[in-house]
């Protein structure tokens, strides 16, 4: 434990008799200081001894150390010796080995021509055996040591091979060159290969394929290898799946059969190529090929599809350096004959499978396509900027129809959508953005003109003349419905054509015919703004018909209970349904620009409309009372200039009812000081008291 000096004295005043309270003992402090002296004395005899063991120990260790020393010396002595005997012993060994190499050069060079005057000898046994036309050996009788007698039988070969005809003939050994004995027994080793395979016997089967290795016969091994790999390998629908598995299942046995197993898997899969798999797709490629296209595309895509999914799955495995190469040469001799003119019988397809969707859709409406709009896209500039009345010639009845229909778009878009999936898989990558442009094209004939601009077309000789009564604007649900589908149109482009084209010329000429489109059925839509026309006309109808003069004159001035004239109330509601109509119909800046056009003729008709009265005090309140209805009807509008006309519009029918003596107080208003005197004039002739002296006086 460690020690504490406190607790020591402690312990030791404690052990002291007097030096405590301990037992009722009374403390003496002489008796403790006596116990302190003599152990404080025996402390000191203490300390002397153990520092003479400490002087004794260090001397005996710095002794010790000296010995250690030169002991060390010593030894490194001892090895300097040993290094130098162990040199010696090196060289010696070293000298001795070269003469043991020298030696074993010499023996071997007795011993090679030896051997193979040994195998000569053997040789030439063997080729008197062939001479006496019995073989005897047995080598050749015994079966189980066929190795051995291929081995004999190639080198006898290869002698007979260098041998003339004529001497082949003298010698009596033409059974040992081709038909003979070779091939006897190489169609012995093929038929042992064989049984070894059916049997599963790799550890043969390796042993076979090695001795025939140095045989003609060695690609038949290889063949007959392959062929029985494939029996009962496709007995389920999907070649595909079995042609994978096939392969996986050769890829881990060829190589403990075969010394070159990359050369014999990848004519395993050439011959899955060129036979089976291209006997499948021309199965099920004719069969439709004539008959029908739409079946033929897709089993040409799904086909196409599969196949370059089993290469890629087939790239994992050991085929030589090109693999890649070598896969895409075996695809392109299976599809060769169906790519060349893949693209023909797209747009083909396309052109008639999209007429009969539109031509479909037309007869179920039991309508008959008729030519209505010509002229380009400038000529309906011209038009537009006239602001004439547009000569759409008679107006056709469409019975609410807009002729547009989403199930049509959606089906359009979704055989073009296939399309442009089947051209980016089939088409030669050089040929594939000219291909795309090629499908971008059917889809703008078919759905952009045949059937968004046709329905246009169409709802402007549909517009009605701006007198007709009960007039049905149905030129706005075919603005509606033709936003919709463009909105789908655009989408198509972005997600499907731009990736096929985005780094090709194409894309400016892709991206120039979709403006044209766009700016076409822009100006088409805008054409459409006659439509304002007719709903004004529509206004002014109600206006006509439900608006009295006594509105603004009644006969009891005192006796008037109504808010607002009914002709207010119509023309408000009928405004507010086609401002939502307006709104449900356009998006964007369209709508500010339409309803913007459309406030400013409500404006000016309301303007008009009230110049046509002569107004009573309580007539004038109840004109007042009107215009802040049709206010917060332009309040729906959201467009500040309308609301700021009518605002001013309120503010002039002030002067219908303020006192003679504060019109020019009224005129001189925020709102009204900046508009013409002739306005103001024009306004207050419209009070049924102007001739009086005072208010002629008073306001000029």
């Amino acid at each position: 434990e460690p020690f504490v000096a406190d607790e020591y004295i402690e312990r030791l005043a404690w052990r002291t008799p007097g030096g405590g309270s301990r037992g009722g003992e009374a403390f003496d402090p002489k008796r403790l200081l006596e116990e302190f002296v003599n152990h404080i004395q025996e402390l000191q005899v203490m300390d002397e001894r153990i520092q003479r063991k400490v002087e004794k120990l260090e001397q005996q260790c710095q002794k010790e150390a000296k010995e250690f020393a030169k002991k060390v010396q010593e030894l490194q002595k001892s090895n300097q010796v040993a290094f130098q005997h162990f040199q010696e012993l090196d060289e010696h060994i070293s000298y001795v080995a070269t003469k043991v190499c020298h030696l074993g050069d010499q023996l071997e060079g007795v011993n090679t021509p030896r051997q193979r005057a040994v195998e000569a000898q053997k040789l030439m046994k063997y080729f008197n055996e062939f001479l006496d036309g019995e073989l005897k050996s047995d080598v050749f009788t015994n079966s189980e040591k066929i190795k051995e007698a291929a081995d004999i039988i190639q080198k006898l070969h290869l002698i007979a091979q260098e041998l003339p005809f004529d001497s082949l003939m003298d010698f009596c050994c033409y059974p040992l060159s081709s038909p003979g004995k070779y091939h006897d027994l190489e169609c012995q080793l093929i038929q042992e290969f064989t049984s070894a395979q059916r049997r599963g016997e790799i550890a043969r089967m390796r042993e076979v394929a090695a001795v025939l290795l140095h045989f003609k016969g060695y690609s038949h091994c290889v063949d007959v290898y392959i062929k029985q790999c494939q029996e009962g390998a496709f007995l389920r629908n999907d070649v595909f799946e079995d042609a994978a598995v096939l392969c996986q299942r050769v890829n881990k046995q060829v190589g403990e059969v075969f010394s070159n197993p990359e050369t014999v898997l990848a004519k395993l899969i050439q011959n899955i190529f060129e036979v089976k798999l291209q006997t499948y797709v021309k199965d099920q490629l004719e069969e439709h090929r004539k008959s029908d296209a739409e079946q033929y595309l897709k089993n040409l895509y799904d086909l196409y599809t599969r196949t370059t999914n089993l290469s890629s799955k087939l790239m994992e495995f050991n085929l030589g350096t090109d693999k890649q190469t070598f896969l895409s040469k075996l695809i392109k001799s299976i599809f060769i004959s169906y790519l060349e003119n893949y693209i023909e019988v797209e747009i083909g397809y396309l052109k008639s499978r999209s007429a009969m969707i539109l031509q479909r859709y037309y007869d179920s409406k039991n309508h008959q396509k008729r030519s209505i709009g010509t002229g380009g896209i400038q000529d309906l500039k011209e038009r537009i900027r006239q602001r004439t009345n547009l000569p759409l010639g008679p107006s056709i009845d469409t019975h609410g129809e807009t002729f547009l229909s989403q199930e049509v778009v959606v089906n359009l878009l979704q055989e073009t959508k296939q399309a442009f999936e089947r051209c980016h898989r089939l088409s030669d990558p050089s040929d594939l953005p000219k291909n795309a442009f090629r499908i971008f094209s059917m889809l703008v004939e078919f759905l952009c003109t045949e059937h968004i601009d046709y329905a246009l077309e169409t709802g402007l000789a549909g517009i009605p003349s701006s007198d007709s009564k009960n007039a049905n604007l149905y030129f706005l649900d075919v603005v509606h419905q033709a936003n919709t589908i463009f909105h789908l149109f655009d989408k198509q482009f972005n997600d499907h054509l731009m990736p096929l084209i985005s780094s090709s010329p194409k894309l400016s000429e892709c991206l120039q015919k979709k403006k044209d489109i766009i700016e076409q059925m822009e100006v088409k839509l805008d054409m459409g703004i006659d439509t304002l026309n007719c709903m004004i006309g529509q206004m002014k109808h109600i206006l006509a018909a439900e608006q009295k003069k006594t509105d603004f004159k009644p006969e009891d001035e005192n006796n008037v209970l109504i808010q607002y004239t009914n002709a207010c109330v119509k023309v408000c509601g009928y405004v507010r349904k086609q401002v939502e109509k307006i709104r449900n119909s356009m998006d964007g800046k369209n709508v500010d620009t339409v309803l913007m056009e459309l406030g400013v003729r409500f404006h000016r008709l309301v303007y008009e409309h009230l110049q046509q009265y002569s107004y009573s005090c309580m007539g004038g309140m109840l004109a007042i009372c009107d215009v802040a209805e049709y206010r917060k009807c332009a309040k729906d509008f959201k467009i500040a200039l309308v609301l700021q006309l009518f605002d001013t519009l309120h503010a002039l029918c002030n002067l219908l009812v303020v006192a003679p003596d504060n019109l020019k107080q009224v005129c001189s208003g925020e709102q009204l000081a900046n508009l013409d005197k002739n306005i103001l004039h024009s306004f207050v002739q419209l009070r049924v008291d102007y001739r009086s002296a005072r208010l002629a006086r008073h306001f000029s």
